[in-house]
């Protein structure tokens, strides 16, 4: 479970290849460990490739999921020890960190989801066997990785403003939900440049797994055995996705698909997949309470202290209730630049947006009234609610939840290709 990566160079990771296999001592070699693969410059070690299949396996066997032959485990486990030492070599490179504040909200989270507390996890996790600190660092690594590939994958994803009108104009796009579903996947990956005869012989086999799927075979066997996918040790799982943060492809075969329904292999740019339907929900459409407010805001100053700031605020009240202009006052008076130069004006809010006390005062304000005086961390408040209105999600928020989509489509394409490259640019020496 535990990675050691040595920042060595390449003949210096070969050398130490050969020495760490044994230890001679009073003309007795002694085993230790050995490297089992040269990763650029960092290794990997035969304890640690014992640890994770050991975990893997007990993973498997809690999911009552059958167990694929040693040599095919210890295959998968490596190449995804592989992947895991490039990727945090570059983690390394790139200085991102993962501060002991994040992991223990992680910890927290995952403490949470077992409906444990920290101290409770902390024991359980002993009790199966495990050491909480190799645990510990092992969701450390993990979250470096995901930090990684967020930051690489998202920045070679591009999305235009034609991009965003293409799917704005589509079918999804006008939709207000989306069903989502609970999937796994089989990946057979098919190199960037790949020969008619390599694609023909990805097709046949997955053709070959298919069939096997439809007679009975267990998918996450399956998965586990065959899959190129980065969660094929996880049995395929991909959890809840929507039908459109989904790549086109995967997204049409789905259409109209019912739970336990296993797809025929589809064809994507990474090679062929094949689908399960573990579970399906549909969306639902989502309303927002909008307020149209305007203030004036007075904060002490060097002229005007704290005191002399409320007993201001209380004299402007009187002459708004006197019938004096609102927006004038609030040109001429508020210390809030961006909206005094407005006459006030905040445009329509929502909850979230604001500090407790004024969202308290705004939300029992009455349409066209104006609220006595109230103080925030930023000074002295009155306001007058102009309008209330039920908003379905607005054209803004269209826009991003489509950027967001069109992102989270794109990025497990690009994470895929990303990985291949990062696999076929690096040094790397099995160990066999």
């Amino acid at each position: 479970m535990s990675k050691m990566i040595f920042k060595l160079g390449k003949r210096a990771a070969a050398t130490l290849a050969g020495t760490l296999l044994s230890l001679s001592v009073s003309a007795q070699e002694i085993p230790l460990d050995r490297v089992v693969a040269i990763v650029n410059d960092g290794i990997v070690l035969q304890s640690e490739l014992n640890t994770r299949i050991s975990l893997v396996r007990e993973q498997l066997q809690q999911r009552s999921t059958q167990m694929p032959q040693y040599n095919i485990l210890r295959k998968q486990v490596l190449e995804r020890l592989i992947l895991d030492s490039l990727q945090l070599q570059l983690a390394e490179q790139r200085g991102i960190r993962v501060s002991d504040r994040q992991l223990a909200m992680a910890l927290e989270n995952i403490a949470r989801q077992n409906k444990l507390t920290l101290d409770q996890f902390r024991e359980a996790v002993i009790a199966e066997g495990q050491d909480f600190d190799t645990f510990r660092e092992q969701i450390r690594r993990e979250l470096l990785i995901t930090q990684v590939q967020r930051s690489v994958v998202n920045s070679r994803i591009r999305i235009t403003e034609q991009d965003l009108r293409n799917y704005l104009e589509s079918e999804e796009g006008k939709a207000n939900s989306h069903a989502e579903f609970n999937l796994s996947n089989i990946l057979l990956a098919v190199p960037t440049q790949a020969t008619p005869a390599m694609i023909q012989d990805a097709q046949q086999k997955a053709a070959k797994l298919h069939e096997d799927l439809k007679a009975g075979a267990d998918f996450a066997q399956v998965a586990i055995s065959f899959s190129n996918a980065p969660n094929a040790l996880k049995g395929g799982e991909l959890g809840w996705r929507k039908i459109n943060e989904l790549p086109v492809q995967l997204s049409n075969a789905l259409k109209n698909q019912s739970i336990g329904a296993i797809t025929q292999p589809i064809r994507t740019p990474g090679g062929f997949h094949i689908l399960k339907v573990n579970d399906k929900r549909g969306g639902e459409t989502v309303l927002i309470e909008q307020t149209k407010v305007r203030h004036i805001l007075l904060k002490p100053t060097e002229i005007r202290n704290a005191e002399q700031s409320r007993l201001k605020i209380y004299e402007l009240a009187e002459r708004l209730r006197q019938g004096e202009d609102f927006a004038q006052l609030a040109r001429e008076y508020s210390d809030d630049p961006g909206s005094g130069s407005e006459g006030g004006s905040l445009g329509w809010t929502q909850d979230g947006q604001m500090v407790p006390e004024f969202e308290q005062t705004m939300n029992a304000t009455p349409i066209g009234e104006l609220s006595e005086p109230f103080r925030t961390q930023f000074g002295w408040h009155i306001l007058q609610v102009e309008d209330r209105r039920t908003q379905d999600v607005g054209e803004k928020v269209i826009e991003n939840q489509a950027r967001n989509s069109i992102r989270k489509r794109r990025f497990n394409e690009e994470l895929e290709n990303w990985l291949r490259e990062l696999h076929s640019q690096a040094y790397i020496e099995i160990k066999e």
